[in-house]
């Protein structure tokens, strides 16, 4: 059986009572040369000379391909998420819209269930067409001063527009006028 040496040097051989193996000791200072083999300094030797170590590249292959393949994917999914949000936006849209159109149907079927009253009929009847009922008196005032200026204000607009025919007419005739000079 071979003997295992273990880095502190304390493996089986000294424990066995063996020889024990010398500490490996580890050379952090500078290396030295012998001086036969140094070369003298003005010689100016291949083995003397010192070279700049070559500067690493800013982008490797593999980190160029990398950001091609990050800016093409980028580029192939602009467009399909713009449509989507887009769509997100006309959903969102269409569903204030309903809403909407849920309000005014629930509003529609109020009416409708007033008008579906009987009584609610009658008032309508009587504020709108003077309905009367058998065995009433109707009573209709007919020199409220109020209300007929309310009406004679209806009736007369504020300024009565030209009509299309006259304006066109005018138009002709002005064509048709000699140049004064």
């Amino acid at each position: 059986m071979a003997e295992r040496r273990t880095p502190s040097g304390q493996g089986p051989a000294r424990r066995a009572g063996g020889r024990p193996t010398p500490p490996r000791t580890r050379n952090t200072g500078p290396i030295r040369v012998p001086a036969a083999r140094r070369t003298p300094s003005g010689s100016g030797g291949a083995a003397a000379k010192r070279t700049e170590a070559p500067r690493p590249r800013a982008l490797t292959g593999r980190a160029t391909v990398l950001i091609a393949l990050v800016v093409a994917l980028a580029l192939a999914y602009t467009y399909p998420v713009r449509v989507y949000l887009k769509q997100e936006a006309e959903i969102a849209e269409m569903e204030r819209a309903q809403a909407v159109q849920r309000g005014e149907i629930a509003e529609t079927a109020k009416t409708l269930e007033k008008w579906n009253d009987p009584e609610y009929l009658r008032i309508q009847a009587r504020e709108r067409i003077f309905y009367v009922r058998p065995g009433e008196t109707p009573l209709l005032v007919v020199d409220d001063k109020d209300r007929a200026a309310r009406t004679a204000a209806e009736q007369t607009p504020a300024a009565a527009p030209d009509r299309w025919y006259d304006t066109l007419w005018s138009s002709v005739q002005a064509a048709n006028a000699e140049p004064q000079d």
